[in-house]
């Protein structure tokens, strides 16, 4: 009898596990994110790769629930421009995009100085982040092709902006820098020559910068640079 019930137990459960997992979509995952931003707004980046389900390039407006915990990372970013990323829980990162049906409206993420898979220092556990806008959702294609031109779209606004590459080729790397414009400058996407895997200069970024953006724009620097993850 004992027996019978046991067997009844784990049939019960592989049952149960197996519908459990049947709700969940095929984009469920840990998506680690870059985190950017300052006091004029903060931002994640999904660091992407070509294989499922981190094959998409997602990049969010957000904020911590908690009002002095937003005010305050989102201070620490502007100080000073290093590397920040966020390690979150698990969700679909499908439910990101803008027209889901089911959309992502919070999550919890662990926010670390440094790169979370690469020895970064957990500065903030469990924070409640919040999306308040999807602003690229796109998938990315596995195949291997090259671009001579890539585009990056500028981010936020205020006198300290972002400028993110779109991934367009396979190789490919992932870069946002920081920039410096007029506070009334315009909202321009710039294109930029591409020559393989070599990210352009500041010089080169800046001469482009000037000419599409605000000749008064200026290069803060590069806030992330990586080809690891996307060969």
């Amino acid at each position: 009898m004992r027996r019978l019930l046991s067997l009844f137990l784990l049939s019960f459960c592989c049952i149960f596990s197996a519908h459990a997992e049947s709700k969940h979509g095929p984009t469920l995952g840990v998506h680690g994110m870059l985190l950017f931003g300052n006091s004029e707004g903060m931002y994640v980046s999904h660091l992407p790769m070509f294989h499922a389900p981190h094959d998409y390039q997602v990049v969010l407006q957000i904020r911590c629930l908690d009002q002095q915990l937003d005010k305050a990372i989102k201070a620490r970013l502007e100080q000073k421009l290093v590397l920040w990323t966020m390690d979150p829980e698990q969700f679909e990162i499908a439910r990101l995009a803008a027209d889901s049906k089911l959309p992502l409206k919070q999550f919890k993420a662990n926010i670390v100085l440094g790169h979370f898979e690469q020895g970064g220092k957990t500065e903030y556990k469990n924070v409640r982040v919040v999306v308040e806008k999807t602003l690229i959702f796109r998938q990315l294609s596995p195949q291997m092709r090259e671009s001579r031109q890539v585009v990056y779209h500028q981010i936020g606004n205020g006198s300290q902006r972002f400028m993110l590459k779109e991934i367009d080729s396979r190789p490919d790397f992932d870069h946002v820098l920081a920039i410096s414009v007029p506070a009334a400058a315009t909202m321009a996407d710039v294109m930029v020559k591409k020559t393989g895997l070599q990210a352009a200069t500041d010089a080169e970024f800046l001469q482009v910068l000037q000419a599409k953006v605000d000749k008064r724009a200026g290069v803060k620097g590069t806030i992330y640079l990586d080809k690891a993850d996307l060969e």
